[in-house]
């Protein structure tokens, strides 16, 4: 093994040039669908995260609602007929709606005001790291997210602008809340959001279920379902499948990043086969010696692919200190990039695949070797 080591490494290493050129074909690609995958990641956490952080057993929703930012209406007293429900001990109701944020310096941004009762059962903001949710009770407060600072024109605690025409002041600031759509959400009180949002009264988005300990939920759900009408009573984990494939594959956008990782994975492998096919015919003559010394045509295969293997190695770590950099960089903007530890292994088994694959059409070459041709060197 050690010999089919030394032949391969000194094939692929003795052309400085291709070897370059060969590292860089595996790199580009690897790189790129690391990009691609690990946006669909946190695009995936991103478009449930509302979801992820509420303790809600059940959600009534308005009929037909694909995902959590674009609701329609459910009538304020369904909260009674829910609460009348045996096993329901709290149906907390929650305002979402997007509005206009005045810009201080000029001009308005579409925000997403998320508007709930301030209790430990609804939907309030998390991660806050300057200021308190407790300030939420006071008149006109809100609570943003600091990566949509620039996007407000807001600088922290204390700043002030209008939402819909209506005063609105920062009295809490949140770390990491960001949204698919690059929106802003908003957090503040249920009566303020329904303000903001021009909602009536007597509407509401959605009812946060919370059921008894001990309870069977899919009991309780057939019983709100037949109290409920024009309403449906959907699990988290169906609710985040219903969002996730309404944003990600509904609408393409889980689709486009596919196709720029298959891109990526073809670009890639192209390269990779045509600088190993290159190599093989420069090494025809070598090839051809050990053939003609009784070297099987397995053991050509395994320098080849071991060939294969030093490159995808090398390529592979090059490729992730790169996109870890990527990673890094991207952590506190709008559209974060993922790598988790199952990417981080499938881009490593993929990069082995696609040098192997690209090893292929060299195999086909050497399998139609002459031994006869050493003697005409």
């Amino acid at each position: 093994m050690s010999l089919i080591y030394r032949i391969a490494s000194r094939n692929l290493f003795q052309d400085r040039i291709r070897f370059v050129t060969t590292i860089i074909g595996i790199v580009f690609p690897i790189v790129l669908i690391t990009i691609q995958m690990g946006l669909f990641l946190s695009f995936q956490r991103m478009v449930t995260t509302m979801i992820d952080h509420t303790t809600a057993d059940l959600w009534i929703v308005p009929f037909g609602t694909q995902c959590f930012e674009n609701p329609a209406w459910l009538d304020a007293h369904d909260r009674a007929r829910a609460l009348s429900v045996e096993g329901v001990t709290h149906a907390v109701p929650v305002v979402v709606g997007f509005t206009g944020w005045t810009v201080p310096a000029g001009g308005t941004t579409p925000v997403l005001v998320i508007g709930s009762e301030m209790t430990p059962a609804g939907l309030s903001a998390w991660n806050v790291v300057q200021g308190n949710l407790d300030a939420l009770s006071t008149p006109h407060a809100v609570a943003v997210d600091r990566t949509y600072f620039d996007r407000l024109g807001i600088t922290g605690i204390g700043d002030s602008t209008e939402i819909h025409e209506q005063r609105a002041e920062v009295k809490a600031i949140t770390s990491g809340i960001r949204s698919f759509t690059t929106t802003p959400y908003v957090f503040t009180s249920l009566d303020r959001a329904q303000a903001y949002t021009r909602t009536e009264p007597n509407r509401v988005s959605y009812f946060l279920v919370h059921v008894a300990s001990g309870t069977d939920i899919d009991g309780v759900r057939k019983r709100l379902l037949a109290t409920v009408a024009h309403a449906e009573i959907l699990t988290p984990d169906e609710f985040r499948s219903r969002s996730r494939a309404f944003w990600l594959f509904g609408t393409g956008a889980g689709a486009a990043l596919f196709a720029g990782a298959l891109l990526g994975a073809i670009v890639g492998t192209v390269i990779v086969a045509q600088t190993l096919y290159s190599s093989t015919k420069d090494h025809l003559t070598e090839f051809a010696t050990l053939r003609a010394i009784g070297s099987s045509g397995t053991y050509l295969h395994k320098v080849i692919v071991c060939q294969a293997l030093i490159g995808a190695v090398i390529g592979f770590v090059l490729a992730a200190s790169v996109s870890l950099v990527v990673v890094e960089v991207t952590a506190e903007t709008a559209l974060p990039i993922l790598m988790t530890p199952a990417l981080t292994l499938g881009l490593f088994l993929l990069t082995v695949l696609m040098c192997v694959v690209s090893a292929l059409a060299a195999m086909v070459k050497v399998m139609h070797i002459d031994p006869a041709r050493v003697f005409s060197h």
